[in-house]
């Protein structure tokens, strides 16, 4: 082969299974290894001690099948010899088992008819209690049911499906069982996931798409139930089941069909080699295939979000075929996890056949031969395949499970991600004092430096204004007080003590941070502001809403402070949105508030009415303010400036303006340079 022929053949392969990563840029090596494959294999089987009780439950009645299957052969045995062909009771020389002894005790001496008869109640009461016959499979509460192949149109039913393999009273408990585990340890994994990926530090959430968590809440969980619970449940009933049928078949025809076992045994070999080096290719499709699906969530949720930039550059088009893109390939991915699928249970049911076909010649030869009677026909083929469904089994689980890595993968990968918050330290019960950034660097992921030895003592009572040019590491510099980002060097000290050795959700609830981009919850302005403060009285909120100028457009509506607000709160202005998110801030009533660019979306008069309740505002607080506008700027006690990272000056508006050669006096300067007349 040619190096253009091999290259061309390595594309088509990579395009059919190979990792596509698409637009993720956190979560980018996605290969699992057979060891890393038992571990998450380990770990999705720990959560069934959530749901002890019900996984017990559910265990006892598959077993109670179990019992109910194993009758069913013997029954037909005995329709078959000793009623339509009216056969004595033990004419054969096969015995039956122990728990058929009873059954064929009461039956004995009994005409045909009776027989029948006594089958036929028995069968009646059967119908009641565990439906037509035992081992019907049934995926939904009335039976089997199709569904989507991709993970959105199948998720929820899979979190909220089960099966049994009976009908009746029985499998209707048995059903109702499975739904509550399934939906119980997906209900687990998705809380812990939620919560981890609320916690994630904040130079990753810049990174993070938000559709790719929505699929992974959503969609991904959904298949780990099924991961604790084939290897368990579904594989545990194939074990037993497979046991019992191999010691009634040496029990009952040792003597008169011996290769019966071991033929039905070569099926594991078989089934083996057919899906057990294609694991990794099935893990490797199902990878992909779930990145592709998040990509396609991803480019929905980016630009519904955006949709007010989207329609004003014209760009609904591009976006809508960027979206078609994303969402063919998702069903292209699909697809080929379908066809790998199909064509690997071709093989396996291939094999199954032919040793099918083989223990049909061996039960009719020994029924001409007459060591069987017509009745063992059925007896052995129920057994028969019931050995036979375990190796398959085995087979189907391991193939199986690789479908349900791939997502395993992605959930506990941010589980385990490593946070900023993970540390638990000293319970900081009250702030009294203040923050000091002792020689403070820190560095993005990307190695680029935003702040490099800074050092700034701030106390109680003060107001603060961190100023600079854009990009100067304002925010950064914010963002390092209550925790949001880790110090590449240095320390952060809240009242002498050291950041890493506090509990930063204690930290945390001493410090109100508003953020430059308004982030408001498409509720009421009520549950937006109890967001802050879920203890806040109804005066706390409205003592609130005056301090930040909100009230004059909350009157007017319809119905005040309950009053829900659209997405983002975009029934609002871009200056009534602040303004709330300072309202917000305000009502958290902690020892330190930052405010990032609290007013570059106010109007001048509202800016002043800020600013002049900021005394209040300030008052036995750390006040600090992040701005550039020099109305802001100077009503600060001292001011922080910040150029490219580093502290350059400090001191009040006028002490600065009072250096000729300074950077904050050239920084205003050259505002009101371009302010203009």
């Amino acid at each position: 082969m040619s190096e253009g022929a091999a290259a061309e053949t390595a594309n088509v392969v990579d395009r059919f299974v190979g990792e596509h990563h698409h637009d993720d840029r956190i979560d980018v090596d996605t290969e699992i290894s057979s060891a890393q494959a038992t571990r998450l294999l380990w770990r999705c089987l720990k959560l069934l001690g959530c749901a002890k009780s019900l996984f017990a439950a559910k265990f006892a009645l598959q077993v109670g099948t179990l019992c109910f299957q194993l009758l069913t052969p013997w029954i037909a045995k005995i329709v078959i010899d000793n009623v339509i062909l009216q056969k004595p009771i033990g004419a054969t020389d096969v015995p039956y088992p122990p728990f058929m002894q009873p059954i064929v005790a009461f039956l004995d001496g009994m005409t045909p008819l009776e027989i029948m008869f006594a089958l036929a109640m028995g069968y009646l009461a059967g119908l009641i209690l565990i439906g037509m016959r035992a081992g019907e499979v049934s995926v939904g509460l009335f039976g089997s049911s199709f569904t989507g192949q991709d993970e959105t149109a199948a998720a929820e039913n899979k979190i909220s499906g089960a099966y049994s393999e009976s009908g009746g009273l029985w499998g209707l408990a048995e059903y109702a069982v499975g739904v509550r585990l399934s939906q119980r340890l997906a209900n687990e994994l998705r809380t812990r996931l939620f919560q981890r990926l609320t916690r994630l530090p904040m130079a990753v959430l810049a990174e993070k798409r938000t559709g790719d968590s929505l699929y992974r809440v959503l969609y991904d969980t959904a298949s780990i139930p099924w991961a604790a619970l084939d290897p368990t449940l579904t594989l545990g009933t194939a074990i037993l089941t497979g046991a019992a049928n191999m010691v009634l078949i040496g029990y009952s025809y040792e003597a008169t069909a011996p290769q019966l076992v071991w033929l039905a045994w070569a099926v594991l070999p078989l089934v083996f080699a057919v899906t057990f080096p294609a694991s990794n290719i099935m893990r490797r499709i199902n990878q992909t295939k779930r990145s592709a699906g998040s990509a396609t969530t991803n480019a929905m949720e980016e630009t519904v979000a955006s949709i007010d930039a989207v329609q004003s550059l014209g760009g609904m088009r591009a976006e809508a075929e960027k979206f078609a893109s994303r969402s063919l390939e998702s069903y292209f991915r699909e697809r080929v996890a379908f066809v790998v699928g199909l064509l690997l249970f071709i093989g396996a049911a291939v094999a199954v056949v032919a040793i099918g076909l083989w223990v049909v010649i061996i039960v009719t030869d020994g029924i001409i031969e007459g060591r069987m009677s017509p009745g063992d026909f059925g007896v052995l083929f129920g057994m028969f395949f019931g050995i036979v469904f375990v190796p398959i089994e085995i087979g189907s689980f391991w193939l199986n499970l690789q479908t349900k890595l791939a997502p395993a993968r992605r959930i506990f990968f941010f589980i385990d991600y490593e946070s900023d918050d993970d540390h638990t330290g000293t319970a900081l019960a009250r702030i009294t004092q203040g923050v000091d950034i002792e020689h403070v660097d820190y560095a993005y992921p990307d190695g680029r430096t935003a702040l490099a030895d800074v050092s700034l003592a701030m106390r109680l009572g003060e107001t603060i204004a961190i100023v600079g040019p854009s990009g100067a590491g304002k925010t950064t510099l914010g963002c390092l007080i209550p925790g949001f980002l880790t110090p590449t060097r240095g320390r952060v000290l809240i009242d002498g003590q050291d950041l890493a050795t506090l509990d930063i959700d204690a930290v945390r609830s001493h410090v109100a941070y508003v953020f430059q981009e308004q982030s408001l919850l498409a509720e009421s302005i009520r549950e937006n502001l109890l967001l802050a403060n879920s203890d806040a009285t109804e005066r706390q909120m409205l003592d609130a809403l005056e301090l930040a100028g909100c009230m004059p457009f909350v009157r007017e509506m319809p119905d005040g402070i309950d009053t829900p607000l659209g997405l983002s709160g975009n029934t609002l202005s871009v200056g009534q949105q602040q303004r709330l998110c300072i309202a917000r801030g305000l009502v958290r009533d902690t020892r330190i508030l930052i405010l990032d660019e609290p007013t570059s979306a106010l109007d001048p008069e509202t800016e002043k009415a800020l600013f002049d309740a900021m005394d209040r505002i300030a008052e036995g607080r750390l006040l600090i303010v992040i701005a550039h506008r020099l109305s802001t700027i100077r009503r600060a006690d001292r001011i922080a400036f910040l150029d490219d990272g580093v502290l350059v000056e400090t001191g009040t508006h006028d002490e600065l303006m009072q250096r000729d050669a300074g950077a904050y006096r050239r920084f205003v300067e050259l505002q009101s340079r371009d302010a203009g007349p």
